[in-house]
């Protein structure tokens, strides 16, 4: 079978640089935000005179909003234009940052930080679009991995970044930092970012409500489900979302441009593209969750010292992720998607083999496997999601990639909090082992998609 995808040149030059530098800070910002209110979360828990619970939907709201927001925000970059939307984003995300550097209770943090996710929903809901309006279509995959370098470098700086500001100011600086990155950021914007033809159509209210209760009631429930919360209760929430999604997939049935992107998952490389990534961010956030875990508990080890062992996780996705990408321009992202995820498993199920008294150059290459195999796996994924989509849907592409992220980093969360609660002292562990057993999967799902690509223009042959 043959699929020829639409080609186009993207920007011209310097333009296009100017492009890449707005969509970079922006990217920055969210990933950023997300890292640093981690770190710093006892120093405002203790600030504001608030319970650790309580305190926990600093973190909760920031992405509950991200989740729900995305796929309508995505649909409106359609109809509006991505540019638009990703202005207004920027805008309501620096806004909303200066919300939280005045904040005087948790509840008026919480309240902004709603502010903040939805400003950086605007931003990573078309994302993506942007990236392959801006970029010719022959180097998406190099474009992809770049972006996948700009996430990863700010996930490596954001526990020191937090630190830093920390050690010699008060917590509101971490939000005041955005500040003027989002005034750079809004300012380049102005006049670099691409325009795309817009579709004459309204947004559909209805299903941009449907896909905010389905995945938002989905995304708490499973939280509830992490945070110990009444079973009943996580349950009900649960049952609410799964309810509020079928009803979204009938409403959505039949629509040319549904918000749901099922005329995408019509099309079996992207539906096979979006469950690798749900499965591998779910090993990824396993991994993640269990390594502080392991680190402080098994292997007796500070909190700095936990924190510098994991770095050389996204440093490596940092080395890999380009790579991959300029590799996805020419090979399938099939066969490119087994390779790091086979890698990321042998990483992974070489941290479950760790024991006490190990050497930090002994860790320190397990976990830096383990990035340097999702980083190899991620960018041609990406690749595989965006390019499947026409150039009119590519904002719905997008949005759906981010929603897999989150919603495998979600689940993830989950299976760990379970383990840890059925067995404290060997739940780590069997996260490591479990993780690497949905690594495979995906390899094995990723491996299903080879494809034969063809150097040059975007003409692939279906090899399956």
């Amino acid at each position: 079978m043959t699929h020829t995808t639409e080609t186009h040149e993207g920007l011209p030059t310097p333009r296009r640089y100017w492009a890449i530098v707005a969509i970079s800070l922006a990217l920055v910002m969210a990933v950023l935000d997300s890292a640093i209110a981690n770190v710093a979360l006892p120093t405002i828990s203790a600030d504001l005179n608030a319970s650790p619970a309580a305190s926990i939907w600093v973190i909760n709201a920031y992405q509950i909003a991200i989740v729900i927001a995305l796929l309508p925000l995505a649909s409106l970059g359609e109809i509006v234009g991505y540019r638009r939307v990703y202005q207004v984003g920027l805008v309501v995300f620096t806004l909303a940052s200066v919300a939280c550097f005045m904040a005087n209770s948790i509840l008026t943090l919480s309240l902004a930080r709603v502010l903040q996710g939805l400003g950086a929903a605007g931003i990573m809901s078309v994302n993506g679009a942007l990236v392959r309006y801006t970029w010719p279509t022959r180097m998406l995959g190099r474009a992809i991995g770049i972006n996948a370098v700009i996430i990863s470098l700010a996930a490596a700086a954001g526990p020191t970044v937090a630190s830093a500001i920390l050690s010699v100011g008060h917590w509101r600086w971490l939000f005041g930092l955005n500040l003027p990155i989002g005034l750079a950021a809004i300012a380049i914007a102005a006049f670099a970012l691409p325009l795309n033809p817009l579709q004459k159509r309204p947004l559909n209210w209805l299903g941009a409500l449907l896909t905010a209760l389905s995945f938002g009631l989905v995304i708490s429930g499973l939280q509830a489900v992490a945070h110990g919360e009444a079973p009943l209760w996580a349950i009900l929430i649960l049952t609410s979302g799964l309810t509020a999604g079928v009803l979204l997939v009938v409403h959505e049935r039949g629509r040319t441009s549904p918000i749901i992107p099922l005329d995408l998952f019509a099309k079996p490389m992207f539906t096979l593209s979006v469950a690798t990534s749900i499965i591998s961010f779910t090993a990824q956030m396993m991994a993640f969750v269990s390594l502080p875990f392991f680190f402080q508990g098994a292997l007796g080890m500070s909190a700095v010292e936990t924190g510098l062992l994991m770095t050389p996780w996204p440093l490596a996705t940092m080395v890999t992720a380009p790579t991959a990408g300029w590799l996805s321009d020419r090979y399938s992202a099939g066969i490119l998607g087994a390779v790091g995820l086979g890698v990321f498993a042998i990483g992974l199920m070489a941290l479950s083999l760790l024991q006490p008294g190990a050497s930090d150059l002994d860790i320190i290459w397990r976990v830096a496997l383990c990035g340097a195999g999702f980083g190899f796996f991620q960018s041609p994924n990406n690749r595989a999601m965006m390019s499947e989509a026409p150039l009119a849907r590519s904002g719905a592409a997008g949005g759906m990639l981010g929603t897999a992220r989150n919603v495998g980093q979600s689940m993830g969360a989950v299976v760990v909090a379970f383990l840890l609660g059925a067995a404290p002292q060997g739940g780590v562990r069997n996260g490591f082992i479990l993780a690497t057993v949905f690594a495979l999967f995906g390899a094995v799902l990723s491996g299903s998609r080879i494809r034969l690509r063809k150097p040059g223009p975007e003409a692939e042959v279906d090899a399956v």
